[in-house]
C-alpha cells in the first residue's frame, strides 16, 4: 500500500467508465481473452493545481502477490481517457511489458483496481520504472486519488 510522506489531506476524485461499472465485470474486449485494450475513463474533481495524472492497475487476487497490469505517469490533465489511448509515460508491469495488459486470471473471479492519482508535478522517471518506484516518486506529490474496480473471470 502506498504510504504518504506528508500529512496533507488527499482529496477524492471520481472515476467512472463507459466500458464497465464499479464492481462489475469487465468486458473481454479489455482482457487477454479479447483485444487487450485499455478501457475508457472519466475523471471528475481533479484539483486545479494538478500538473499530471498517474494510473496503476493491479490485481490483488493474484496467487502470489498483487499483480501489476499497467503503470503510467505524466498523463496530461484530462477528464477523459479514451479506449485504447496512449497518454503519458508507461513503465514496466508484472508481465515485463511497457503497455496495458488486461485482466487474465488463471482461475476464479479477480478484482482489478484502476487507481488514478492527481499529482502536483511531472515525474522524471525511467521507462524501466515499476509500480513501487512510481509510488515512491509520487508519494509527496499526490493531490487527489480515485479508483474504479472491475471484475473478471475467464470462461
Amino acid at each position: 500500500m502506498l504510504q504518504l510522506a506528508t500529512e496533507t489531506a488527499i482529496r477524492l476524485m471520481g472515476v467512472s467508465s463507459n466500458s464497465f461499472s464499479d464492481n462489475q465485470y469487465i468486458p473481454s474486449k479489455y482482457t487477454c481473452d479479447g483485444l487487450n485494450l485499455n478501457p475508457d475513463f472519466t475523471i471528475s474533481d481533479i484539483p486545479l493545481m494538478t500538473k499530471s495524472l498517474a494510473i496503476i492497475v493491479e490485481d490483488p487476487d493474484a496467487p502470489i502477490n498483487t499483480w501489476v497490469h499497467w503503470v503510467v505517469w505524466n498523463i496530461p490533465v484530462t477528464h477523459h481517457i479514451k479506449e485504447n489511448t496512449l497518454l503519458g509515460t508507461q513503465g514496466v508491469n508484472d508481465f515485463s511489458r511497457r503497455f496495458y495488459c488486461g485482466p487474465c486470471p488463471y482461475s476464479g473471479t479477480h478484482h482489478y483496481l484502476f487507481k488514478f492519482y492527481a499529482l502536483d508535478t511531472l515525474l522524471d522517471l525511467s521507462i524501466n520504472t515499476r509500480k513501487l518506484d512510481l509510488e515512491k516518486a509520487m508519494s509527496d506529490h499526490i493531490l487527489a486519488f480515485g479508483q474504479i474496480t472491475g471484475l473478471y473471470k475467464r470462461k
